[in-house]
């Protein structure tokens, strides 16, 4: 038994209908120009994070708290560490280069006439110290306002002053590791 061979289109129309689109200079351009536009979505290609003198893999010790905020200096040890590990760059104790310093908070004060919103601040100073040797040093001052709990409810304040140290030492800490990157 023989079987039947498919219908074949004419001869015109053979082939064409798939390369059609692609022949002509000007819709390969466009196709192009949507895939590059296509590919702005937000991602990129980053380059690692190398600090002051060549470290590329950094240690934060614990850093020494001066203030009278009981977890400031662990807020900013951990905001230094995760931005770190964003960046590729954290290291665990006996990388060669550490990241060393003191924070300091100054007393929340009304940043308003109206008592409604508060100002809090955080001063900062760090060091590099690369094979034992302080390659950088830098002091970094962040400031933030937060708003005073609704009826003057304590703990709510209290919350929102929190959260506000938090963003604070997050945004210190950042500006810090931009200011070590070489």
């Amino acid at each position: 038994m023989r079987l039947a061979t498919p219908p074949r289109p004419p001869g015109s129309l053979r082939g064409s209908l798939i390369r059609l689109p692609l022949r002509s200079r000007a819709v390969r351009a466009g196709a192009l120009a949507v895939a590059v536009a296509l590919s702005a979505c937000g991602y990129a290609l980053e380059t690692r994070y190398v600090a002051q003198g060549g470290a590329e893999h950094i240690h934060v010790r614990a850093f020494e708290n001066l203030s009278t905020e009981a977890s400031l200096g662990a807020e900013l040890t951990s905001a230094l560490r995760t931005e770190l590990a964003r960046r590729g760059a954290a290291a665990g104790p006996g990388a060669p280069a550490e990241l060393v310093g003191e924070v300091r908070a100054g007393a929340p004060g009304p940043s308003s006439p109206e008592s409604a919103t508060w100002r809090i601040g955080v001063e900062v100073r760090a060091r590099l110290v690369v094979d034992g040797a302080t390659v950088s040093e830098r002091t970094v001052r962040r400031e933030t306002d937060y708003l005073a709990g609704v009826g003057a409810d304590a703990l709510e304040t209290e919350g929102r002053r929190a959260l506000a140290l938090r963003r604070v030492t997050e945004e210190a800490a950042r500006e810090l590791l931009r200011a070590f990157e070489r």
